[in-house]
């Protein structure tokens, strides 16, 4: 039996990074790279969780290799069928990439940005090495800014997508209450499995150009064909009060996918607007998908603004 100091306790999701600059204020855990807070003079922006808690519904995580589902967890490399872990058994398939239980580390920290990053290691369904980084910044006006960088250490190009998981909310304003407007031609349709079979113009209550009350959606749909102002796509919550707060993503996200849901946990109604650069099954449909050469590095960007 050996004795000596006790190692340090640290929260469930890992080492905690507080970024602050003026009004605004961001957590962000190493667990999934998630962005577990974002406020700006006090109001929140995005749901938040227990720093002992998984991040339910994925909130907040970081999205790579891939963001959504991989039908069965089955994709043809090569012409050689990988078989990746399950990871949503109640519908069969692979979900959200490969990082969602990893810890991301520390590259870089300063008081208002934090860079992190993780390894992708070869592993079931995936024989790559690659490396996901991310720069969480707070902006002068108080906006969050993301950048999303993958880089492939493999000898052979790798398939990739990037996304991400941010559930937004506007203070305590009950989400069910606010407007969504997503300026999208689009949506994607999905079969029993939340795979997608097709592609439709917008129409009926999935026509969010003109903006929806949230409360009046069940939705769980990926919009693409994106209204793009500027280099950006924005998509918007907002108050009747006139508030709002946005997300926007650079032309690499070329679609979002829309959650709408009554189980978050402590909220009536939450709503995910999950940027991607591919949406579902990318691997086997190939609509999205990228190719990343070895030693090649990818980046994209999105962020949340608020008008208060």
């Amino acid at each position: 039996m050996t004795s000596g100091n006790s190692a340090p306790i640290q929260p469930a999701t890992g080492e905690q990074y507080r970024l602050t600059r003026g009004r605004a204020a961001a957590v962000v855990a190493s667990l999934a790279g998630a962005l577990r807070s974002y406020t700006v003079g006090g109001t929140a922006l995005v749901e938040t969780y227990s720093d002992e808690a998984i991040p339910p519904s994925a909130a907040g995580i970081l999205l790579a290799p891939w963001p959504n589902r991989v039908a069965g967890g089955r994709w043809l490399l090569d012409g050689r069928e990988q078989q990746l872990d399950i990871t949503e058994p109640a519908l069969g398939n692979a979900i959200h990439g490969l990082l969602r239980n990893t810890g991301y580390a520390a590259v870089e920290t300063a008081p208002d940005s934090v860079r992190l990053a993780a390894d992708i290691y070869p592993q079931h369904g995936y024989p790559f090495h690659l490396v996901h980084e991310v720069r969480y910044s707070l902006d002068e006006d108080g906006g969050l800014r993301v950048r999303q960088s993958l880089s492939n250490l493999s000898g052979a190009r790798a398939p990739f997508a990037l996304g991400a998981h941010p559930f937004l909310r506007l203070g305590e304003v009950p989400t069910e209450e606010l407007t969504l407007r997503v300026e999208a031609a689009s949506s994607l349709t999905t079969d029993e499995m939340m795979i997608p079979n097709g592609r439709i113009p917008v129409n009926g209550d999935g026509d969010l150009r003109e903006g929806r009350r949230v409360g009046s959606l069940a939705l769980d749909a990926a919009y693409t064909g994106l209204t793009e102002r500027g280099g950006r796509h924005r998509h918007l919550l907002s108050a009747a009060d006139g508030r709002s707060v946005q997300l926007w993503s650079d032309a690499a996200f070329g679609f979002v996918h829309v959650f709408v849901t009554d189980k978050f946990p402590g909220r009536d109604c939450a709503v995910a607007l999950e940027p991607m650069t591919a949406p579902a099954n990318a691997l086997n449909s190939g609509e999205g998908l990228q190719w990343l050469e070895p030693g090649a590095v990818f980046s994209a960007e999105w962020g949340i603004q608020a008008d208060l």
